[in-house]
């Protein structure tokens, strides 16, 4: 009885006119390389720390401010790496933490030198929405200073 219970039962259904044993083999094949093949996946990427834990990987976290989280998203997801967000609301403001596998650290690194030239360059640019401001407000200054003259030359006709 305890056997039938730990048993996993599998349903295969195969289309064909005659069932042969080398179509059901085949099959079987089939069905068993799909099953290793999702079992050996693994998440990767943006993931929960349930599932980061499961990977039986050492795990750090950083600390990251709710506006770089979008940001740091885009850089992660450019070098592969496997990370959990986690929101400590028990501060005001809360804070967020990164947790992501020790065996990353070296990756991380890099990745968060390359998210944070990425900011300072963005901070350094001069905002064009200010640019355009200054060149409106200097543009009506001269339009105002502008001398208007009107000349009304009345031509002779032959």
């Amino acid at each position: 009885m305890q056997d039938e219970v730990n048993e996993k039962v599998v349903a295969l259904s195969i289309k064909g006119s005659k069932l042969t044993a080398e179509m059901l083999q085949k099959a079987m094949k089939a069905l068993l390389a799909k099953g290793k093949q999702h079992i050996s996946q693994s998440p990767h990427g943006k993931q929960t720390l349930k599932q980061l834990m499961k990977q039986n990987a050492g795990v750090s976290n950083i600390e990251i401010t709710d506006g770089n989280i979008k940001a740091f998203e885009s850089t992660a997801k450019k070098y592969g790496i496997d990370y959990a967000l986690k929101k400590d609301a028990t501060e005001t403001p809360p804070r967020y933490l990164v947790f992501f596998k020790g065996r990353d650290t070296d990756v991380l690194t890099a990745a968060f030198k390359e998210f944070s030239a990425r900011k300072l360059t963005q901070e350094q640019r001069p905002s064009i929405r200010k640019a355009l401001a200054a060149f409106r407000d200097k543009a009506k200054q001269l339009n105002a200073s502008r001398q208007r003259t009107k000349n009304k030359v009345q031509e002779e006709s032959l």
